[in-house]
């Protein structure tokens, strides 16, 4: 190898190395953000099914005895069609 070939072989291999240490970070920046963006769709999937969870308990544990509100409006309501 000639002297003019080592230069241009320890300049390629710099020229790499820079460009290796340039892309790096952002590489490593890539890989964490899909990670915690992993993390939080994850997250919010359990979320989700235990709320589903809950309404379901809470629509199983509710009683079946109309609120004051709606007793009140059916009693209008059948007020008016026995009055028209």
């Amino acid at each position: 190898m000639t002297a003019e070939q080592t230069e241009a072989l320890i300049g390629m291999v710099a020229t790499l190395a820079l460009l290796v240490l340039m892309i790096l970070p952002s590489l490593v920046g890539i890989v964490r953000e899909r990670r915690i963006d992993r993390q939080l769709r994850e997250a919010e999937q359990a979320r989700e099914g235990e709320r589903t969870r809950k309404e379901v308990q809470k629509s199983s544990s509710r009683s079946t005895v109309p609120s004051t509100a709606t007793w009140y409006a059916e009693g209008r309501r059948s007020k008016k069609l026995v009055s028209s």
